[in-house]
């Protein structure tokens, strides 16, 4: 069962990096079709994340996932609709899963006391950082993602999903590779506005 959830979880996320890679070299409607199934494949990928992270008590992990899941949402009515449409509720109950998510294991864990705590906080950082950035089609937040991946990496391995953590590696290449060609993008388009 274990393989299973790791396969559902990681698999969905790891879609996620490489639609999101290929949106970044499509142009106009193909780009926001790539976009738009970058986030379907997060939202579906979320409930496996959830059930390991509740098993684990990765309680922090586990308040952002789920709050991740409104940002989630949020990038995909912005890929689907534009940007201005999105919900302001949206990012204020992700903000209280955050803290609910904190607190709960600063209390069940005594304070921060772990290493898999520290973990959870620079997954958290990057996870927030990177989801929201990304909602807004800012490319800023594959630098964010990155740190999300080697966080999230090393907790997978420290707690025995080796799927998971292979799962994070592969996913680093496309944020990487993502990242890489917005970058790219945008300097070309730079150079277009000087040459003007």
């Amino acid at each position: 069962m274990q393989f299973l959830i790791q396969l559902w979880g990681g698999g969905f996320y790891l879609l996620n990096k490489i639609f999101f890679a290929t949106a970044e070299r499509c142009l106009t409607n193909r780009k926001r079709k790539w976009q738009i199934a970058s986030w379907l494949v997060y939202l579906f990928g979320l409930p496996a994340w959830l059930i390991i992270f509740f098993f684990e008590r990765n309680w922090i992990v586990f308040g952002v996932e789920a709050g991740g899941g409104i940002s989630m949402l949020l990038g995909l009515i912005v890929a689907q609709k534009g940007l201005g449409n999105e919900q302001s509720w949206l990012d204020n109950f992700s903000k209280l899963a955050i803290i609910l998510g904190v607190s709960f294991s600063l209390y069940d864990f005594g304070g921060i006391n772990t290493i898999n705590q520290g973990l959870e906080i620079s997954t958290t950082i990057g996870f927030l950082f990177g989801t929201y950035m990304l909602a807004r089609q800012r490319s800023v937040g594959y630098i964010w993602f990155i740190l999300m991946n080697i966080s999230m990496g090393i907790l997978m391995f420290i707690e025995n999903y080796p799927w998971l953590f292979l799962q994070q590696i592969i996913s680093l290449v496309f944020v990487v590779d993502a990242l890489r060609y917005s970058r790219n993008r945008m300097n070309e388009f730079s150079l277009r506005i000087r040459r003007f």
